[in-house]
């Protein structure tokens, strides 16, 4: 009797090292031919899933897959197709069933963040009900580090490091020209409801007037006339101001600084435009000179400046993940627990999903500093432990020698279905 099949899908937003995650899998799961058959991958998350787009990974070289590990975007395809409650989505939960029982597939592996989660537990629920043996693991992964229990959340580091970096270097750029010309730079990065991604930030400067001087935090309600004095301040002692603001900025009431009236397919209000909302500000107040940036996919792709103990920690929930899937290990995820800081030290324990999905981590109070413009001691050592070493991609004439994968579809076996 052949081995049962194992499917693997990318999920939200993709990050620098997802694909270092799905490498680890592939790779891991090719280890056990006696247990698993063929080794697939979903085209577009679950929405593959729900059509039956099902790529055999096994049509690709191990030295293709061991590209992945260098390898920015999702090399599958991610989507961001929220699955309901059950009550309301029974029927996508039962294709799912549907398209793992035409094809054998008995472990499933849901590779993102809370939603996806949330996704993969409720999916187990269904196999359960319906009498279908199916292990489903969560492999996690989210730039926003908001996944509960888990000590970080594979793709932040790279993210963190990239965002320090720009902040560092884009400082001595307005530094250079803050006698005679611009005196403020605003930096948008990303982060619905949690500061983490801000937070990084803060480890380009370590002693008083480096930059940046100013972080604003979503866990902080905004307020203008402190925000406005801290900027003139700066100006006054530094020169310059870089100012780094979470997209998820509110003010005292609880409205987004940049709400784009709109959700996208999560539910999730679309934000984009706290940095030139700022940027007006300090003009309208002060009159100074500004520039601003928003740092949106370039943070989440950046892999040639991505964290090599990101890149490991990607890879190891990934080898978890199909240990536990042939453990037998059902509605789990592997998180990391950190062991020590400095060097950095840490396990790759597991968690129940039900302990997950839909709760949200935000950055703790003690991480951000009393006047709500900054990041503690305590933020820059917990911080400073991810965004350790480099794990550059290898170049050829000049630019990075990503993987492109050929991605072809197994034969369908089920009446098509519309998503």
């Amino acid at each position: 009797m052949p081995a049962p099949n194992l499917l693997y899908a990318q999920s939200g937003g993709v990050t620098a090292t997802i694909n270092a995650s799905a490498a680890a899998v592939i790779e891991t799961a090719r280890k056990f031919p006696a247990r698993i058959g063929q080794v697939l991958a979903a085209r577009n998350g679950i929405i593959g899933v729900l059509r039956e787009e099902l790529i055999d990974t096994g049509l690709e070289s191990a030295e293709a897959i061991r590209g992945l590990r260098h390898t920015p975007g999702g090399a599958f395809g991610s989507c961001r197709f929220k699955l309901k409650s059950l009550d309301q989505d029974r029927a996508h939960y039962e294709r799912v069933i549907e398209v793992c029982r035409a094809h054998d597939i008995r472990y499933f592996l849901y590779n993102g963040g809370n939603d996806s989660a949330d996704t993969t537990h409720k999916l187990s629920q269904v196999a359960q009900t319906l009498g279908y043996e199916l292990h489903c693991i969560g492999v996690p992964k989210t730039i926003d580090n908001d996944l509960a229990l888990t000590d970080v959340c594979p793709g932040f580091g790279s993210v963190a490091k990239y965002v320090a970096v720009s902040t560092r270097e884009a400082s001595l750029d307005v530094l250079s020209m803050a006698e005679s010309s611009t005196k403020v730079f605003v930096l948008e990065v990303m982060g619905r409801h949690a500061g983490w991604i801000a937070a990084a930030a803060g480890l380009a400067g370590s002693k008083d007037g480096d930059p940046p001087h100013i972080i604003l935090f979503p866990e902080v309600p905004f307020d203008q006339v402190r925000f406005l004095a801290a900027v003139k301040d700066a100006v006054g002692r530094f020169g310059y101001c870089t100012v780094v603001v979470s997209e998820g900025v509110k003010d005292a009431k609880g409205r987004f600084l940049a709400e784009a009236g709109t959700r996208d397919a999560f539910g999730h209000v679309q934000l984009g435009g706290a940095g030139p909302a700022i940027a007006e500000m300090v003009r309208a107040a002060h009159g100074y000179k500004y520039h601003w940036a928003v740092s949106d996919y370039l943070q989440r792709s950046a892999r040639h400046i991505a964290s090599k103990t990101d890149l490991d920690i990607s890879m190891k929930v990934g080898v978890a993940a199909v240990k536990l899937a042939l453990a037998g290990r059902n509605a789990v995820m592997p998180i990391v627990k950190r062991l020590a800081s400095r060097p950095y030290r840490y396990a790759i324990v597991t968690a129940e999903l039900a302990d997950i999905a839909n709760h949200e981590r935000k950055l703790p109070a003690e991480y951000i500093r009393a006047d709500g413009f900054g990041i503690t001691a305590a933020a820059r050592e917990y911080l400073d432990a991810l965004i350790q070493g480099e794990a550059y991609p290898p170049y050829v004439n000049g630019l990075p020698d990503y993987v492109s994968l050929n991605n072809r579809l197994i034969e369908g076996r089920l009446p098509k279905y519309k998503v």
